[in-house]
């Protein structure tokens, strides 16, 4: 039992560091068209997140790889269940990808702005529908022992949306905050305003969130079983009104760290109220996915334990590094170095 306990946890922490670290880079996208205003804004955008994007993803495939290993009856419904959601987030990173590094070697207008489309579009369809898709796991799908009953359509439910507002608005704020960090000044200050506008929105639809999980999820039960588990509630509002705060003050730096926790408490808010479902069952409780009938073998989780203790630090160090090496402004002089 321990080690099912103990890899419902690390899968809510890989995805928490990939909401963290990828959401900057698709709030980024989202706000791409928006803040670059000439040739030179738009390329030091892409540049701000080019060095890291795509690290950042392989959260995105170790989180998917952690459920397929630890948890396979899960990874087998709810990639039939949601199979058509997640292939069009799945398209839309592919294209995000292929337009952030390919932009800069367009050469027509037409190209270039082909590019710009799909930079956006395959920053905001992700950041919008994986809102979608926990909101509507919050909820619980509907399914029995005889299959599933929902379609593509059905989870586009008001709560469901809510929760992708939620997501898209706090990715928005997370990279702006972050392309405010790695870009020169005049543009920092567009990206920075951006993000305190879209902070309002992010604060309204969270008191709304709050509001709507009580009436349409049971996520607040365990809550109130072990009351303790609110304090990850209280700093989750918390990091979220420093991340309002330091933007206000204009310390972008603790801002976006601010963000950071804020995304990765909020992932885990979302944990500890399924605990111990992975997939809920909104017709019958008794149906649902549980991290006990639907993992691998305690020997199994064993192995990926020892696994991630030898692996995970050293892309951490990997990563941590990375980011040690790219944070700093970017000069107008360094974008026409590098061809952009």
């Amino acid at each position: 039992m321990e080690f099912q306990i103990i890899w419902f946890i690390l899968w809510g922490l890989l995805w928490a560091v990939y909401f963290a670290l990828d959401g900057f880079d698709l709030g980024a996208g989202v706000l791409y068209p928006f803040i670059g205003k000439t040739e030179v804004d738009k390329k030091a955008v892409l540049h701000a997140i080019g060095p890291v994007w795509n690290g950042n993803e392989v959260w995105l495939i170790t989180a998917g790889g952690a459920t397929f290993a630890a948890f396979p009856t899960t990874y087998a419904y709810m990639f039939s269940w949601l199979y058509t959601p997640l292939l069009i987030i799945l398209f839309a990173l592919i294209f995000r990808g292929v337009a952030v590094e390919l932009r800069g070697k367009a050469t027509s207008e037409s190209m270039k702005k082909f590019w710009d489309f799909w930079v956006f579009v395959g920053s905001f369809i992700p950041a919008l529908l994986f809102g979608v898709a926990f909101g509507n796991i919050f909820m619980g799908l509907p399914f029995d022992d005889s299959g599933y009953y929902g379609t593509l359509f059905s989870l586009l439910n008001p709560y469901g949306l809510l929760v992708g507002l939620l997501f898209l608005f706090t990715f928005i704020v997370h990279g702006g905050l972050w392309v405010s960090l790695r870009v020169p000044d005049e543009l920092a200050e567009r990206a920075l305003s951006k993000a305190k506008k879209f902070w309002y929105l992010q604060v309204t639809v969270a008191v709304l969130f709050l509001i709507f999980t009580a009436v349409f999820t049971n996520l607040y039960n365990n809550f109130i079983k072990l009351p303790l588990w609110f304090v990850v509630l209280v700093v989750s509002i918390v990091c979220l009104l420093l991340t309002g705060f330091y933007i206000m003050k204009k310390k972008n730096g603790r801002a976006f760290v601010s963000s950071a926790l804020f995304i990765i408490t909020l992932v885990f808010n979302g944990i500890i109220g399924l605990y111990p479902n992975l997939i809920p069952s909104s017709i019958d409780s008794k149906y649902s996915l549980t991290i006990f009938n639907s993992s691998s073998s305690v020997y199994t989780l064993k192995v990926m334990t020892i696994v991630v203790i030898i692996f995970i630090p050293i892309v951490l160090f990997y990563q941590a590094w990375t980011y040690k090496t790219f944070m700093y402004k970017i000069t107008e002089e360094e974008l026409k170095e590098e061809g952009y």
